[in-house]
This record gives structure tokens, C-alpha cells and sequence, in this order.
């Protein structure tokens, strides 16, 4: 079970800011639509078996199989807050993320690529981008 750090209401919010303008967020934004978002994937995908850093905002250990407790974990993905906000998402697929060198993930269990992206946070950031577009009167 995962423990909530972050409101989940905050969580969306700071989640549809971010899609609404990406290139300009910051960590007031940023730090709680990572958090947000990592803590909907490890509930989504209880485990131990992968360890999924964003530094430097959150990391968190979801994908059942081998639970580590100590030292380095059998399987890490790591990448920038852009980066997994926009995996996990849709706007950028794992392939992508992993051909151009904006992810590192290494040992078994670390392809996520059928696990992304959450329907939950990709709900959130279209709904946000069709009201931002309803609102832009060009």
C-alpha cells in the first residue's frame, strides 16, 4: 500500500497547470504533479520489484516481484519531472523517452512501456487542455 503524501485535489491541480504550460513550469508545479502522479502508479502497480526516481521531487518502489530493503534495487528507472509527467500522461512514449536518452532504466522489470500511460492523470491533463482552449478566445 502506498502512503499519500500529496493531496490528491493539489495533486490534479498542480498536474493540469503543468499541462497548460509545460515548458514553464516550476517546482511549485512540479514537485506535487511528480509526486502526485508517482504515488497513482504505485498504487496502480503495488510492489517492490522497480525502483522509479525523480529527482528531485519523489522516487517510489512499485511492479510486484523481488522487494528489496537495503542498497541498490534490482530494478531503477530514473528521469527528469518533463520527462515522466509527459509518460506518464501519453505525450511522450516510453521508446521515445528511452531512444533519446531522457530515461535510464536498468535490470529486470524496468520497461514500464505497457504500463503507461495512467488513465487518471491523462484524463486530467486533457480535460485541462480542452478547457484552456475553450477559454483562449484566438
Amino acid at each position: 500500500m502506498v502512503t499519500r503524501r500529496t493531496d490528491p485535489q493539489e495533486g490534479r491541480d498542480a498536474l493540469a497547470a503543468w499541462a497548460l504550460d509545460p515548458e514553464g513550469a516550476r517546482r511549485p508545479v512540479l514537485a506535487p504533479a511528480v509526486r502526485h502522479t508517482l504515488e497513482l502508479f504505485a498504487e496502480e502497480f503495488p510492489g517492490g520489484a522497480v525502483e522509479l526516481r525523480v529527482p528531485p521531487y519523489a522516487a517510489v518502489q512499485a511492479v510486484p516481484g523481488t522487494r528489496h530493503t537495503r542498497g541498490t534495487p534490482p530494478a531503477v528507472v530514473e528521469t527528469d519531472a518533463a520527462t515522466w509527467l509527459a509518460l506518464v500522461t501519453g505525450g511522450l512514449t516510453w521508446a521515445e523517452a528511452r531512444d533519446t536518452g531522457r530515461l535510464t532504466a536498468s535490470g529486470e522489470r524496468s520497461d514500464l512501456s505497457e504500463l503507461l500511460p495512467l488513465p487518471g492523470p491523462r484524463r486530467t491533463v486533457r480535460t485541462a487542455l480542452a478547457a484552456g482552449a475553450a477559454e483562449d478566445p484566438s
